[in-house]
C-alpha cells in the first residue's frame, strides 16, 4: 500500500496516510481529518521551511560579511590607543571604541550562533585580523620601524580590541579572542600577546604604578604607556596578584620601592644602575613573560627585589 505524508491541521502531528483514504483519524489528538486537508498543511509547512531557510541563509551571509569586514577594524580603526592608555583617558575611550563596534560584535555573535561549523568562522574572523596586519606591514620593510609597529599593533590588541571582543560577553566572545590570540602570537612570535578583559586593565590604573619598573624604563626614554611596562603591570595584576600570598609580595614591595627609587635618583650614575638593571631582571623578565614562563619571572624579579634591598636599604 501506499503512503503519502499530511500534517494534522488541529496539533501539527506529521502522519503517514493510506493513498486510498479521503479521510483519517488523527492519532495525535483522535480528530477526523480529510486527507488533502493534511496534505496540503503538510505542502504549507514545507514551503514556509524552505522560505525560512533561505531568509536564514540570506542573514547569516549579510551578518558573515560584515563581521569579516568589521573585525578587523576593532584593532586598526581607533583612536590614538597610546595616548588614550591613561589614568583619566582610558575608561572613556575605551567606551567610545566599545560602541563604535557594538554592530560588529552583534554581527559576530549572529554568525557564531547561526553557524554549524563554529570553529571554521572563529579562523576566518581571526585570519582577517592577522591578513589585515601582513598587509599594514608590508610596505614596512625595515626592521627597526616594522618591530615598532608590531609592538604597536600589540598594544592596541591587548587593551583595546580584545577587552572589547570580551566585553561583549556574548557565547563568541572568549573563544574569537582566544583564536585571535592563538594566530596573532604563531604569525608575531616575537612578543606574547596575552587576554584581558577591560575590568582587568582599568582596575590597574586604581593601584600604585611599579616604581623600580616605571624608573627604570623612564631613564631609557620609554613612555608610561610602553609595551614593557604594560605587560609587567598586567602580569603583577593577573598572574601574581592570584598567586598564595602574591598580595603580601606586592604589598611589601609598595614598602620598600620607592624607598630603593629615591636612593638610586641620588646616585650620578644612576643611569648605568637602571640600565643594568634593565639588562640583568627586567628584560629576562619580560622575556619569560611572552614565553608563558610566569613562575620564572617571578624568581627573577623576586631576586631583583632582594638584591637592590640589599644594596640599597642595608
Amino acid at each position: 500500500m501506499e503512503f503519502i505524508e499530511g500534517k494534522c491541521p488541529k496539533c501539527q502531528g506529521v502522519l503517514q496516510i493510506p493513498g486510498d483514504r479521503d479521510k483519517i483519524i488523527c492519532m495525535y489528538c483522535g480528530e477526523e481529518i480529510e486527507t488533502a486537508a493534511a496534505v496540503k498543511q503538510e505542502e504549507t509547512q514545507k514551503q514556509a521551511d524552505a522560505e525560512k531557510k533561505k531568509k536564514d541563509e540570506r542573514a547569516y551571509e549579510r551578518d558573515y560579511q560584515m563581521a569579516i569586514e568589521g573585525v578587523p577594524k576593532i584593532l586598526f580603526n581607533m583612536d590614538q590607543p597610546l595616548v588614550n592608555f591613561k589614568k583619566g583617558l582610558y575608561e572613556g575611550a575605551f567606551r567610545k571604541h566599545y560602541m563604535q563596534h557594538i554592530v560588529t560584535l552583534e554581527a559576530i555573535e549572529s554568525v557564531y550562533q547561526m553557524a554549524e561549523d563554529k570553529d571554521r568562522v572563529l579562523n576566518d574572523l581571526s585570519m582577517a585580523v592577522v591578513e589585515k596586519a601582513r598587509k599594514e606591514l608590508e610596505p614596512v620593510t625595515r626592521k627597526g620601524p616594522r618591530s615598532q609597529k608590531i609592538m604597536d599593533f600589540n598594544m592596541g590588541l591587548v587593551v583595546f580590541a580584545i577587552p572589547t571582543i570580551l566585553e561583549y560577553k556574548g557565547e563568541s566572545s572568549d573563544p574569537l579572542a582566544d583564536r585571535i590570540l592563538e594566530l596573532w602570537n604563531k604569525e608575531f612570535p616575537q612578543h606574547h600577546v596575552g587576554k584581558a578583559t577591560f575590568a582587568d586593565i582599568n582596575g590597574g590604573f586604581r593601584r600604585k604604578f611599579c616604581y623600580i619598573t616605571t624608573a627604570v624604563c623612564e631613564s631609557l626614554g620609554k613612555p608610561d604607556d610602553c609595551y614593557e611596562l604594560t605587560l609587567l603591570r598586567n602580569y603583577r595584576d593577573q598572574y601574581l596578584a592570584n598567586q598564595d600570598g602574591g598580595e603580601a609580595i606586592i604589598k611589601e614591595y609598595y614598602d620598600i620601592a620607592p624607598t630603593i627609587v629615591k636612593r638610586i635618583n641620588k646616585r650620578t650614575d644612576r643611569r648605568e644602575v637602571y640600565e643594568s638593571i634593565w639588562e640583568q631582571y627586567l628584560s629576562p623578565c619580560i622575556k619569560l613573560i611572552e614565553e608563558d614562563k610566569n613562575t620564572e619571572c617571578q624568581e627573577i624579579y623576586s631576586q631583583m627585589v632582594r638584591e637592590l634591598q640589599k644594596e640599597y636599604l642595608f
